[in-house]
């Protein structure tokens, strides 16, 4: 299947886009989270959703992948005083924020010349989305919202083993060392459900670091989180049909931040997987991209 590569900009940056399916099918925009390259929406996956009859766009958010990067720009204060604000939903200073995010993916649609689009998020970029369907109703058709959270205050925290793998240096500066530290953080965030091949998990690090190893965005990413704040005053906003899909076993992004972006937005419907953590594993492809599709037929 073709893959067409561009760049749109949003202000000063640039932001690197691909995208799959015919021009005049319905667009589907997906948004993926911390630290985490276009890469992770895998080429194979977004096939099934251009089966569908659907126009497809990944893209890098900026600070990671081949996007424009804010070197130089501090992620903000000490990690745990903005860690406790945002436990109780207050937002901290921060380089930029997920309204700065959303903004990109507004300005990719521009640039692409799309009116409105099904939005679909995974993580950090589930936030990005809810943020976006706020903000841009008008273009949102359907919101899909993928192991995500809207960090409404007193939600239960990240388990503290996930939270540390991705957010500790691997243990020295090689490309071998990097790489088999991206194959750790796969495992202990990963499925207990559908444990992924080793081949495959070291195959996809090597993929991820020769395109761009970035490790400062990740940092900075995770200030845009806790320097937003609690999203809920966006949810109660949106309008558009809402799909909220999280994993059961996800211990990074418990289940609770997906039963509470689905208590928050009206009329969205939530659906568990049973041995799902905090990834899209390939045997429950074709369950998502349903669950997906049920979704996006909804759109006015």
């Amino acid at each position: 299947m073709q893959i067409r590569h561009g760049t749109a900009r949003s202000g000063e940056l640039e932001i690197h886009y691909e995208e799959m399916g015919e021009p005049d099918d319905p667009a589907v925009l997906l948004i993926m989270g911390l630290g985490a390259q276009l890469l992770l929406w895998r080429t194979a996956f977004c096939e099934k959703l251009v089966d569908q009859g659907l126009r497809v766009i990944r893209f890098d958010n900026r600070d990671v992948g081949l996007s424009s990067k804010l070197a130089g720009r501090h992620a903000g204060a000490a990690l745990l005083p903005r860690m406790a604000r945002s436990f109780v939903g207050l937002p901290s200073p921060a380089p930029y924020t997920l309204e700065d995010m959303a903004e990109d993916a507004a300005a990719l649609l521009d640039h692409l010349g799309i009116d409105t689009a099904h939005v679909v998020g995974a993580s950090m970029g589930g936030m990005i989305a809810q943020v976006f369907a706020a903000r841009h109703h008008p273009r949102t058709k359907t919101l899909g919202v993928i192991f995500s959270s809207n960090n409404q205050a007193a939600l239960p925290p990240p388990g503290l083993r996930q939270l540390s793998a991705i957010l500790q240096r691997p243990d020295g500066s090689s490309r071998e060392a990097i790489i088999d530290n991206a194959v750790r953080v796969a495992r202990i965030i990963g499925s207990p459900g559908y444990p992924a091949d080793e081949q495959r998990l070291r195959a996809d690090a090597i993929e991820g670091y020769d395109r761009s190893y970035y490790p400062a965005g990740v940092g900075r990413h995770f200030a845009a989180i806790l320097g937003t704040g609690s999203l809920r005053r966006y949810d109660r906003q949106i309008t558009a049909p809402t799909v909220v899909l999280h994993g059961k076993a996800d211990k990074l992004m418990r289940p609770s931040g997906g039963r509470a972006i689905a208590r928050a937005i009206p009329g969205a419907r939530l659906v568990l997987f049973d041995g799902m953590g905090h990834e899209l594993p390939e045997p429950l492809w074709d369950d998502i991209v349903g669950e997906l599709k049920t979704t996006f037929a909804e759109a006015p």
